[in-house]
């Protein structure tokens, strides 16, 4: 039978229809949300227009965005593999701290500063039996708190029950050892399924404006609702956010925003208990003294080259004495933050822990003044000059998803990357970018995304202005019995070793907050002033 032309012409329009559908199709697969979105562009990039039912045709390339969605797959899937399912039948089979054991290999009685000195960790269960696995999320940090001094130690997963804890002995006195059991294997593993599985551990609630009054709405990453939605997208970037619409009000009326946590959970009851206080930072090394370190006569410690960027980073990257930061591959010197600065463009980006630096540099500089940017709330855009020394610092503050329990602006958010891509850069220009500590509780591909899109803007800019600095200052860990399913620092390790890996190809240096924060044992996600003040140290020994 023969098709006129007409109906074959209305076939081909159906079959283009549902192709296009299939396309803006959220695929669940148990642990992880993939999404393949096909948005279309507008001649602005944030589309704040309402979702319609069938999506518009692209008329952008498919090929960056295919690119996107292959590494982000590619990052998952090496995750997975380095966090397999560890599903138990009772609490008594997880790992113990109490019952595991730490020997220090080749003890002595007095050791030398600079030795390395191991231990070898091998974990069991509450029944006291060895475990066969690895996967423990461990912390390991030599301090002497007389001496205000602190390191990291670098931990060896053998993958088989066992451990190898390196600690090097920077400085002499007497030395505390601690490791501690964070969380165990299985509840690492039941932390990262849950992440995986929704959104809507936190919920933002937008307030849009309607003459003299104001509709409030719920707001999210993913909403799961048959309701109209408002959609602000940025397209080329393929980064959404919605709102459920209200009611004869546009979508552009959106003005503020607020966050709150929803009681819901993707742990079963079992798995809870493993990240009850009394579980979580247990002392595996309890029963151990402290040990002597000596000067043994060692020569004079070879002078280090001064810090500057793209010098190789080493694990532990540094330590703290006297309450002084000490990176292990360089030297810092102390600078005068005001001839240091001069002439210099400071560009903060990110989230509250960058926001604390650009509250010392107003702080510490005394002829730096603020600049009314006519904002409102904590979450204000900061803005802080000295003309007379053409000084210029200011924040901003990421796009979502942004978590604040009071009400902050939305009027003017935007991503980051277009906030980089409006940069024009230069030697004077130096740009800061901080993320991870909103994301904890989403999805870890809303991360990875983010971390993608915003060193494609970074290579923008070093393509146009390679004299640009550009430093990414990684996550602080933060406080370690705060709701472990949404802010746990296991989330933020993960962040900070995607991080690290998706940043590598490109000229940036690293601000270790990671490893600053623990050698200082703050526990604390905005760390106090003498942290703060050693982590912008280095950022001036980059500049100077």
């Amino acid at each position: 039978m023969k098709i006129s032309i007409i109906n074959y012409k209305l076939l081909l329009a159906l079959l283009f229809i549902l192709a296009s559908w299939i396309t803006f199709t959220v695929f669940w697969n148990s642990s992880k949300l993939w999404s393949a979105l096909n948005l279309s562009i507008s001649f602005h990039y944030w589309d704040n227009s309402t979702k319609s039912i069938f999506p518009k045709i692209p008329l952008i390339p498919l090929k960056s965005l295919t690119e996107t969605e292959l590494r982000i797959k590619e990052i998952m899937e090496k995750l997975d593999q380095q966090i397999p399912p560890r599903p138990f039948d009772h609490v008594n089979t997880t790992s113990s701290a109490t019952h595991s054991t730490a020997t220090i290999l080749n003890p002595r009685d007095t050791y030398c500063r600079g030795d390395q000195l191991d231990i070898l960790l091998e974990m069991r269960d509450h029944l006291g039996h060895r475990k066969q696995y690895g996967g423990d999320f461990l912390r390991a940090r030599m301090s002497s708190p007389t001496l205000m001094a602190g390191a990291s130690g670098k931990v060896t997963d053998f993958n088989n029950g066992t451990y190898l804890i390196s600690f090097t002995l920077f400085w002499e006195g007497q030395v505390s050892l601690s490791l501690l059991l964070i969380h165990p294997s299985e509840g690492v593993s039941a932390l990262w399924r849950a992440r995986n599985q929704g959104y809507d551990r936190v919920i933002f609630i937008g307030q849009f404006v309607n003459g003299t009054s104001q509709v409030h709405s719920e707001c999210g990453l993913i909403l799961k609702t048959s309701a109209e939605l408002c959609q602000y997208m940025d397209n080329r970037d393929q980064e959404a956010f919605y709102c459920m619409r209200p009611q004869h009000i546009p979508c552009a009326a959106l003005t503020h925003m607020y966050s709150k946590n929803k009681q819901v959970s993707y742990l079963s009851k079992q798995e809870k208990s493993l990240f009850e206080r009394s579980n979580v930072g247990v002392e595996i090394m309890e029963k151990f003294n402290t040990i002597s370190v000596s000067k043994c006569n060692k020569e004079t410690v070879a002078m280090k080259e001064k810090c500057k960027l793209g010098m190789t980073a080493t694990i532990p990257s540094g330590y703290v004495w006297r309450n002084t930061w000490n990176p292990v591959s360089c030297s810092l010197a102390t600078v005068e933050m005001k001839k240091c600065l001069r002439g210099k463009f400071i560009y903060l980006m990110g989230d509250s822990t960058i926001r604390q630096w650009m509250e010392y540099f107003k702080a510490s500089i005394n002829t730096l003044k603020s600049v009314d940017l006519h904002e409102s709330g904590k979450l204000q855009h900061q803005l802080a000059v000295d003309l007379d020394r053409n000084i210029n610092i200011r924040w901003q503050k990421h796009c979502y998803p942004l978590i604040a329990s009071m009400t902050y602006s939305v009027k003017e958010i935007e991503y980051l990357t277009r906030a980089i891509d409006r940069t024009g850069g230069e030697k004077n220009t130096i740009v800061v970018i901080s993320l991870g500590q909103h994301f904890r509780p989403f999805p870890i591909d809303v991360f990875i995304r983010r971390a993608l899109n915003v060193h494609k803007a970074i290579q923008r800019l070093l393509l146009r202005s390679p004299d640009t600095m550009v430093i990414i200052k990684t996550e602080n860990i933060r406080e370690m019995y705060n709701d472990a399913e949404r802010f746990s620092d296991f989330h933020g390790y993960i962040q900070y070793l995607i991080i690290k890996d998706i940043f590598q190809d490109l000229s940036v240096s690293i601000v270790d907050a990671w490893d600053i924060t623990i050698a200082y044992g703050t526990n604390n996600v905005h760390p106090p002033q003498h942290v703060v003040r050693n982590q912008i140290n280095i950022l001036l020994n980059y500049i100077c």
